[in-house]
């Protein structure tokens, strides 16, 4: 599963607020781009939602959010400094099925509050350059076969332009004469999935076969392996047999 949430082609995101504005604009490079903002930094308290529409697990136990974002700084606007935030907030809802504006605010687990690495000023804006920030985060274990994510602005002047959601997996391999396939990774950061290989043919095993599946969806700890079987040889992670002609 990968799903590029903001891309226009898809009606990805709920507007709960109608604060947060649906935009299409230009990049410092003339490329265009299409954001959901919100800049209500001269009022206090704001509580400004929105939300993805709902997301199929796909299987994944743990997913990854990689959102990109641009933030202004408060320091950069005149007469805020009480009222502006640099920061804002990311949920998740977890479900069986959509379920549409039925799930309410108190009902999303917060993940993390997002704080951005640069912040753009009056200046930046003149010229069109971004500053634009890189966060992901990493949610587990997942249950319900989908989800959705919200993002919750307190009063920064914020600008989403992409939010990619993903897993992780180990791609299959051959390794000792055992096949291991495909397999999603585990629920938390930490995880190591066992996997037991299959002999590939004309072998048999001589120790079990097994490597584990890191977080990271790379291979660890190859355990055991697979032996040739009599007749054959080993060539190139698979066994082969002489060709015995008749007289």
């Amino acid at each position: 599963m990968e799903i590029h949430v903001t891309d226009p082609k898809n009606v990805f995101f709920s507007l709960l607020s109608a604060q947060w504005d649906a935009i299409n604009e230009m990049d410092e490079y003339f490329s265009p781009i299409h954001t959901y903002q919100v800049c209500n930094v001269m009022s206090p308290s704001q509580n400004n939602w929105l939300r993805t529409s709902w997301l199929p697990r796909d299987g994944a136990r743990r997913i990854y959010i990689e959102v990109k974002f641009t933030l202004r700084d408060c320091n950069s606007m005149p007469g805020v400094l009480g009222t502006c935030k640099e920061t804002f907030n990311l949920y998740y809802y977890e479900s069986d099925r959509a379920v549409g504006s039925a799930v309410r605010e108190n009902q999303f687990i917060k993940i993390d509050t997002i704080a951005a690495d640069e912040s753009f000023t009056g200046v930046d804006l003149g010229v069109r350059r971004l500053k634009l920030n890189t966060e992901v985060r990493g949610v587990g274990p997942l249950s319900r076969r989908g989800f959705y994510l919200a993002f919750q602005d307190i009063g920064a002047c914020i600008a989403l332009t992409s939010v990619r959601v993903y897993y992780k997996r180990c791609v299959g391999v051959s390794r000792n004469l055992a096949v291991f396939t495909d397999v999603v990774t585990g629920a938390d950061s930490s995880s190591l999935v066992e996997v037991r290989g299959q002999c590939v043919d004309h072998a048999e095993e001589r120790d079990t076969p097994k490597m584990y599946c890191s977080a990271e969806g790379e291979w660890l700890v190859p355990i055991g392996r697979c032996v040739c079987s009599a007749g054959f040889e080993e060539h190139t992670d698979s066994c082969v047999g002489e060709l015995i002609q008749g007289v």
